[in-house]
């Protein structure tokens, strides 16, 4: 279809169309918002100002192109936002000696996998509108807010955990955004659901949340287990439990998660069954994770998102699960740490031998 079918099929059928193109690649979810700041973008300046963004330098650095898309693609008309549901089928039971794993974290690395179907949508829509076109695609990878701009496009809301939430589907997405010189009709946005719960703010293990809507990363477990790099502040240590990396809580006691009954979207091009867990990392075993090498460590979390921690965060995050267990069984393993030449992991181990030493309460 060249320009001129372009412009006789207006902005309306064109986004009706690319909504088809992005179901056809296996994306659960799609609509269109503006290219253009959105009140949720907004906000990001006084959240920043707030100091809540912690030590993730990469989010003030491009501040001005995350809250306006037309920032990072001038040509920009449109966002076309995409959803794609990651939940597994069963929660692994918290066996004792375990570490805990966030749902998304497991497979195959989200960014690889759904990207490239982003950037097929976007050669898709070059092939529609029978000519090249500036175009951007990304998956959590680059200055833009995917949630806010999948809120307005109409996938769902941003509920009081800071997560989109899926009428439908809940908050297990993973989203991406493309940002196309296309015009196409915008889609409405979805009213707030959270009403009077609390679930998500009432179970916070750290208190994460200074009022609703808004969290303070570095309270986050997600924030303090993946993107810091520095000691984990030791209040928020017996917290932690056994997460050894990223944190589901807020998301396992919203009620629009744990509605029964309700089906999976198909997924004929089994971008599901990849994403779901490797086997060792459904529970993986404490003392495996305190023992493993760099070069093991590598081969263990390749091509997998866990692979943001890095290998001394997830030692860092072991340590502090395993003075948590109560297991002295793991006492050798964690005074070999305690003992090391890595200041951080030894400083987490001590922390670790006092837990496991004084016992239970």
């Amino acid at each position: 279809m060249g320009p001129e079918a372009q412009s006789d099929v207006g902005p309306a059928g064109l986004a009706q169309r690319v909504k088809a193109l992005a179901l056809g690649l296996g994306f659960d979810r799609v609509g269109v918002a503006p290219a253009a700041p959105t009140r949720d973008t907004e906000r990001l300046r006084e959240w920043v100002a707030r100091g809540y963004a912690g030590n993730m330098a990469w989010i003030p650095r491009r501040l001005e192109e995350r809250v306006d898309p037309r920032r990072v693609l001038p040509e920009a008309r449109s966002v076309v936002a995409l959803g794609f549901l990651y939940e597994p089928e069963q929660r692994v039971e918290a066996a004792p000696g375990g570490g805990d794993v966030a749902r998304y974290a497991g497979g195959d690395d989200y960014h690889d996998l759904l990207l490239e179907r982003v950037r097929a949508l976007g050669d898709a829509l070059e092939a529609l509108a029978g000519r090249s076109l500036s175009q951007r695609a990304y998956v959590d990878t680059g200055p833009v807010l995917e949630r806010a701009l999948a809120a307005r496009a109409g996938l769902g809301w941003i509920g009081k955990n800071s997560c989109l939430i899926d009428p439908e589907l809940g908050s297990y997405l993973f989203l991406g955004v493309l940002l196309t010189e296309l015009e196409l009709e915008p889609d409405a946005p979805e009213p707030d659901h959270c009403g009077t719960c609390r679930a998500c703010l009432d179970a916070c293990p750290t208190d994460a949340f200074p009022q609703p809507y808004v969290v303070d990363a570095r309270r986050c477990l997600s924030y303090t287990t993946i993107e810091l790099r520095e000691a984990i502040p030791e209040p928020l240590r017996a917290a932690q439990g056994d997460r050894v990396f990223g944190c589901d809580v807020c998301q396992e006691v919203c009620p629009w998660n744990t509605r029964r009954g309700r089906s999976r979207p198909l997924d004929p091009a089994g971008l599901r069954a990849r994403l779901e867990p490797r086997p060792e990392w459904r529970r993986p075993a404490l003392a495996w994770l305190l023992e493993l090498s760099e070069d093991a460590w590598r081969q263990a979390t390749r091509r997998t998102a866990l692979r943001r921690a890095k290998y001394r965060g997830l030692l860092r995050n072991a340590l502090v699960a395993a003075g948590n267990s109560g297991d002295r069984g793991l006492e050798s393993l964690v005074r070999r740490h305690a003992e090391g030449d890595d200041d951080l992991l030894a400083e987490h181990a001590r922390w670790a031998l006092e837990r496991l030493e004084a016992g239970p309460g």
